[in-house]
């Protein structure tokens, strides 16, 4: 029995000539032919006659306007075997008795369920009436038609045929337009996922060729690009290009060579509308912002109408899309890029560390923060806008320095984030890019910076997330910067302990604020001349539930740096007015309460406000209040702090200096604030013996503040040996331990007892 062999019929156009020209054919339809090639018709029956009777039968028959190819079958499984390798067969003439009286109504069992091919239609033929299907096999079969092969006269032939082939290719087109329809939606939703307009022009050339069927090679798309050129080819460029185009990517309409593209593109373009011709597709895409696509694809034959239909509905599909596609890369840009310096901003740095991270060679990489100098002095002397152009200049300047495939970003208002080999970005390197001034409009301005680095070579970062090692690097940037301008600090982990430790502290402090595990005591100072209580200082104490203590050199620098301070000493200054009014109750009228105040609270809008709204809750007096502000706070911002003390001045809360001494005072402004003490630091009375230095500054202190106007208060009187030195120098107070340590509220009102009232006696250090 013969194997399954594969003909095309090539019949001479003219009715009288009867030649039969058998030639083997191999090549596989091209998808492209699709609508011009020959119909594939295959003969399934074990009798050679009847293959050829049907050959004879249907020679120079032509279809709907397209010729016959043939595929023949002797055997239902050579059958199975074609109909696998060629899924395009239209019709099927099969014979229903071949090895087996079944064999033939088994086979489309098969073709229908197993192989899953429901477009061919079969036609039945049997030698044997006998054998004819029931009308349920039709049925349930999806059969066509049934014949006798007594009937293989050309007419009949022709008329099952016609109308078979007929009936598949209703069917093939229903499937191409679903499939079209299916394909244009598909692309929509990957379109509107796309992140910009390169990869949306290249899923256009893709989505577009599968549609048409043909390979994606031969497209090409053009968008205006906003210039103002004086040939229209110079106004477009090329944004995707596949195949033989493919290096014409980011090339200028006018400088492609092909005539043919070049002039359908930018006919397409500047006619606002597709254009299709027996050469080439090329497809207008407007869009609402006003950058329009032109995809243009080779044409191997002409457009169908279903095609031309489903290629409208495409490119109002893709239209809306386009526009989609740039409205995302817009909000992608906010997102993702810091508008002043073109760079991208914290999210997107953040988002590259993390990809640096899983990156292979990330061991190499390294991560730095950039932080200039005296920025906010500089805004504050020559205006923001002047700030501003320092901003842009530097981040050209860096972006130059340090191009791709290094990682430039504006992590916040004066901050730089790079990311790069970690030989590129030596500390060295980094500092040198500001050494040469830069050239502003109003002027050249020369700038430092200090750099804090992470090394990605450290096996502990792997772990990590961008975030965490952004922050490291935060850490290394402010011991940097504590280390003076022009600094550098890379992060090691004794670094990222410390700022654990200080977090957990913060997190610590914050429960015990809510839980009331802070609590004040009160140590009093006296009169050097008469012994006799003048005041009491409030102090702030963390114990915490199991007995532990923490010292206020430790959570308070936590407080003030996280901005806790303020609820804090909110908190603390009502709380010890509280207890001064409890006081007064017991007789103490005249007792002033000293509070401290952190530069923090001293600068809050409505300090004064908030101290008179807590002065009237506890109704206490404003003269018995007095509020300690460090030297420091007062010079670091001398106009501002003169205008809010002048204001609890108006109030009638007094005012002290404390740690007087440890600072750099102006006397200028120190004579122009309105203070009414001032505070020797500890330092300067518990040292003096044997350090000359401390000794004569103590004195100088004394004599100044007497010279102002003030009275002068000693802290860390300890001994009567330093007491009788201060009572020498005239120094109006004293504090420390020789009068009393800091003591709880109830204790306190038993040491006032005690002691008021005994002028010209100096109280024991022992209670």
């Amino acid at each position: 029995m013969p194997h399954c062999v594969e003909f095309s019929l090539a019949f001479p156009m003219s009715a009288d000539d009867d030649r039969i020209e058998f030639v083997a054919d191999d090549s596989a339809v091209s998808p492209a032919l699709l609508h011009d090639a020959p119909w594939t018709i295959l003969i399934v029956d074990d009798d050679e006659d009847v293959h050829q009777a049907t050959l004879l039968g249907l020679q120079g028959v032509r279809i709907l306007g397209r010729g016959l190819h043939f595929l023949h079958a002797y055997t239902a499984a050579q059958a199975e075997a074609l109909l696998s390798a060629h899924p395009d067969v239209a019709v099927i003439l099969l014979d229903v008795v071949m090895e087996e009286s079944h064999a033939g109504l088994s086979l489309v069992h098969r073709i229908r369920r197993d192989l899953k091919l429901a477009n061919p239609r079969i036609v039945l033929r049997t030698g044997q009436p006998g054998y004819a299907p029931e009308i349920e096999a039709i049925r349930d079969y999806d059969i066509n038609d049934y014949r006798t092969k007594g009937e293989l006269t050309r007419n009949k032939l022709y008329t099952a045929l016609t109308a078979a082939v007929r009936a598949y290719q209703q069917i093939r087109q229903l499937d191409e337009s679903r499939r079209g329809l299916e394909l244009i939606i598909r692309a929509s939703s990957q379109f509107i996922a796309e992140a910009g307009l390169q990869p949306f022009a290249v899923g256009v050339i893709t989505q577009l060729a599968a549609l048409i069927g043909v390979p994606s090679e031969g497209l090409v798309c053009a968008q205006a690009d906003g210039t103002h050129a004086l040939h229209e080819a110079d106004r477009y460029r090329v944004i995707a290009a596949a195949g033989r185009y493919a290096g014409l990517i980011q090339r200028r309409l006018a400088e492609i060579d092909d005539e043919r593209v070049r002039r359908g593109i930018a006919r397409c373009l500047e006619e606002g509308r597709s254009v299709v011709d027996e050469q080439a597709y090329v497809l207008y895409i407007p869009s609402k912002s006003g950058q329009h696509f032109a995809a243009f694809i080779d044409s191997p034959r002409a457009l169908h109408a279903p095609d031309r239909h489903l290629l409208e509905v495409f490119c109002a599909n893709i239209a809306v899309c386009a526009d989609n596609v740039q409205l995302v890369q817009h909000l992608h840009r906010v997102a993702y890029e810091d508008r002043l310096v073109q760079l991208p901003n914290r999210t997107a740095f953040v988002e590259a560390i993390d990809a640096a991270l899983r990156h292979e060679e990330a061991a190499g990489w390294a991560v730095a923060l950039l932080d200039i100098d005296q920025f906010a002095e500089t805004n504050e002397a020559f205006g923001y806008a002047y700030g501003d152009a320092l901003l842009r200049a530097a981040a050209e300047r860096l972006r130059t320095a340090f191009p791709p495939p290094a990682h430039v970003a504006r992590v916040s208002n004066d901050t730089f984030g790079l990311i790069g080999a970690a030989a590129e970005l030596a500390p060295e390197r980094l500092l040198a890019c500001f050494q040469l001034p830069f050239a502003l409009p109003a002027g050249e301005h020369r700038a430092t910076v200090c750099a804090g680095l992470v090394h990605l070579d450290d096996p502990t970062l792997r772990a990590q997330q961008g975030a965490d090692v952004l922050e490291n690097c935060y850490v290394a940037l402010k011991h940097a910067k504590a280390a003076g301008h022009g600094s550098h600090a890379h992060y090691t982990p004794a670094f990222g302990l410390a700022v654990r430790e200080r977090t957990r502290l913060l997190q610590d402090l914050r429960q015990a604020l809510a839980q009331h595990e802070l609590h004040l005591v009160y140590q009093p100072l006296v009169d050097l001349r008469t012994g006799r209580p003048m005041a009491i200082e409030a102090l702030l104490r963390w114990q915490h539930a199991d007995g532990r203590c923490t010292s206020p050199e430790r959570f308070m620098p936590v407080a003030e740096q996280s901005g806790l301070i303020g609820q804090l000493g909110d908190w603390a200054l009502r709380s010890a007015l509280r207890e001064l009014a409890r006081l007064r109750q017991a007789g103490h009228l005249d007792l002033r309460l000293a509070v401290n105040v952190s530069a923090l609270q001293l600068m809050q809008p409505g300090f004064a406000q908030d101290v008179r709204h807590a002065l009237e809750e506890a109704d206490v007096p404003p003269a018995l209040l007095e509020l300690e502000i460090t030297e420091s706070v007062a010079m670091s911002d001398p106009l501002h702090a003169q205008a809010i003390l002048s204001q609890l001045q108006k109030l009638g809360v007094g005012l002290a200096i404390d740690d007087f001494g440890t600072g750099f005072s102006s006397l200028a402004y120190l004579e122009r604030l309105p203070v009414d003490r001032l505070k020797i630091d500890r330092a300067f009375i518990h040292e003096r013996h044997g350090a000359m230095a401390e000794e004569r500054i103590a004195p100088m202190i004394v004599n100044l503040g007497h010279a102002l106007g003030l009275k002068v208060v000693a802290e860390g009187v300890e001994n009567e040996a330093q007491l009788n030195w201060l009572r020498s120098l005239a120094c109006d107070e004293g504090q420390g331990y020789w009068f009393s340590p800091p003591l709880p509220p109830d204790e306190l009102l038993r040491w006032l007892a005690r002691h008021t009232g005994a002028p010209g006696q100096a109280p024991g250090h022992k209670l």
